[in-house]
Protein backbone atom coordinates (compact mmCIF):
# COMPACT_ATOMS: atom_id res chain seq x y z
CA UNK A 1 0.00 0.00 0.00
CA UNK A 2 1.81 3.08 -1.27
CA UNK A 3 -0.68 5.57 0.12
CA UNK A 4 -0.72 6.91 3.62
CA UNK A 5 -3.64 5.94 5.85
CA UNK A 6 -5.45 8.65 7.77
CA UNK A 7 -7.57 7.95 10.85
CA UNK A 8 -9.03 9.62 13.91
CA UNK A 9 -11.76 11.70 12.37
CA UNK A 10 -15.29 11.89 13.66
CA UNK A 11 -18.12 14.10 14.82
CA UNK A 12 -17.26 16.62 17.51
CA UNK A 13 -18.98 19.65 19.00
CA UNK A 14 -17.57 23.15 18.49
CA UNK A 15 -14.75 23.71 20.94
CA UNK A 16 -13.90 20.02 21.03
CA UNK A 17 -10.73 18.18 20.09
CA UNK A 18 -9.63 15.36 17.83
CA UNK A 19 -6.28 13.80 17.08
CA UNK A 20 -5.71 12.59 13.56
CA UNK A 21 -3.10 9.98 12.68
CA UNK A 22 -1.25 9.41 9.44
CA UNK A 23 0.48 6.07 9.10
CA UNK A 24 2.33 4.02 6.52
CA UNK A 25 3.12 0.33 6.47
CA UNK A 26 5.15 -0.02 3.29
CA UNK A 27 7.73 2.73 3.57
CA UNK A 28 9.48 4.78 6.24
CA UNK A 29 7.79 8.09 6.91
CA UNK A 30 10.92 9.43 8.58
CA UNK A 31 12.52 10.07 5.21
CA UNK A 32 9.83 12.60 4.28
CA UNK A 33 8.19 15.81 5.29
CA UNK A 34 4.47 15.19 5.81
CA UNK A 35 1.73 17.62 4.96
CA UNK A 36 -1.85 17.65 6.22
CA UNK A 37 -4.49 18.99 3.85
CA UNK A 38 -8.25 19.30 4.02
CA UNK A 39 -11.09 19.60 1.58
CA UNK A 40 -14.51 20.90 2.52
CA UNK A 41 -17.57 20.25 0.34
CA UNK A 42 -17.53 22.47 -2.72
CA UNK A 43 -14.08 23.84 -1.95
CA UNK A 44 -10.59 23.16 -3.16
CA UNK A 45 -8.14 21.15 -1.10
CA UNK A 46 -6.07 23.42 1.11
CA UNK A 47 -2.90 22.99 3.11
CA UNK A 48 -3.30 22.83 6.88
CA UNK A 49 0.12 22.01 8.30
CA UNK A 50 3.47 20.47 7.46
CA UNK A 51 6.27 18.90 9.47
CA UNK A 52 9.83 18.28 8.37
CA UNK A 53 11.33 14.81 8.26
CA UNK A 54 13.03 15.15 11.64
CA UNK A 55 10.16 17.06 13.22
CA UNK A 56 12.32 20.12 13.72
CA UNK A 57 10.32 22.38 11.45
CA UNK A 58 6.60 22.92 11.27
CA UNK A 59 4.22 25.34 9.64
CA UNK A 60 0.51 26.03 9.82
CA UNK A 61 -2.19 27.74 7.84
CA UNK A 62 -3.26 31.00 9.46
CA UNK A 63 -6.74 29.58 10.00
CA UNK A 64 -5.46 26.86 12.37
CA UNK A 65 -2.49 28.53 14.07
CA UNK A 66 -2.70 28.27 17.83
CA UNK A 67 -5.35 25.53 17.64
CA UNK A 68 -3.69 22.67 15.72
CA UNK A 69 -0.38 20.99 16.49
CA UNK A 70 1.46 18.68 14.14
CA UNK A 71 3.92 16.13 15.49
CA UNK A 72 5.54 12.89 14.47
CA UNK A 73 6.82 9.70 16.04
CA UNK A 74 9.22 8.19 13.55
CA UNK A 75 9.66 5.11 15.72
CA UNK A 76 5.93 4.44 15.22
CA UNK A 77 6.04 5.58 11.60
CA UNK A 78 3.17 7.94 12.35
CA UNK A 79 2.41 11.64 12.06
CA UNK A 80 -0.28 13.27 14.17
CA UNK A 81 -2.46 16.35 13.93
CA UNK A 82 -3.86 17.44 17.27
CA UNK A 83 -6.86 19.67 16.68
CA UNK A 84 -8.21 21.73 19.55
CA UNK A 85 -10.88 24.42 19.79
CA UNK A 86 -12.52 23.03 16.69
CA UNK A 87 -14.89 25.23 14.71
CA UNK A 88 -17.64 24.35 12.25
CA UNK A 89 -15.45 25.73 9.47
CA UNK A 90 -12.90 23.00 10.24
CA UNK A 91 -15.37 20.46 8.85
CA UNK A 92 -13.68 18.69 5.95
CA UNK A 93 -12.03 15.50 4.82
CA UNK A 94 -8.45 15.56 6.07
CA UNK A 95 -5.61 14.02 4.11
CA UNK A 96 -1.91 13.53 4.69
CA UNK A 97 0.75 13.11 2.04
CA UNK A 98 4.49 12.82 1.74
CA UNK A 99 6.37 15.89 0.60
CA UNK A 100 9.95 16.68 -0.35
CA UNK A 101 9.89 19.50 2.21
CA UNK A 102 7.63 22.09 3.79
CA UNK A 103 8.85 25.19 2.06
CA UNK A 104 7.79 26.90 -1.14
CA UNK A 105 8.48 24.73 -4.13
CA UNK A 106 8.20 21.48 -2.19
CA UNK A 107 6.70 18.64 -4.15
CA UNK A 108 4.14 16.08 -3.08
CA UNK A 109 5.18 12.44 -3.34
CA UNK A 110 2.74 9.66 -4.09
CA UNK A 111 -1.03 9.78 -4.31
CA UNK A 112 -3.81 10.89 -2.01
CA UNK A 113 -5.32 8.39 0.37
CA UNK A 114 -8.94 8.04 1.43
CA UNK A 115 -8.75 10.75 4.05
CA UNK A 116 -10.65 10.94 7.31
CA UNK A 117 -13.85 12.91 7.80
CA UNK A 118 -13.96 15.58 10.49
CA UNK A 119 -17.34 17.10 11.24
CA UNK A 120 -17.71 19.91 13.75
CA UNK A 121 -21.32 20.47 14.63
CA UNK A 122 -23.59 20.90 17.60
Amino acid sequence: QLQLVESGGGLVQPGGSLRLSCAASVFTLGYYAIGWFRQAPGKEREGVSCIGSSGGSTNYADSVKGRFTISRDNAKNTVYLQMNSLKPEDTAVYYCIRQTGCGAGSLRVGSWGQGTQVTVSS
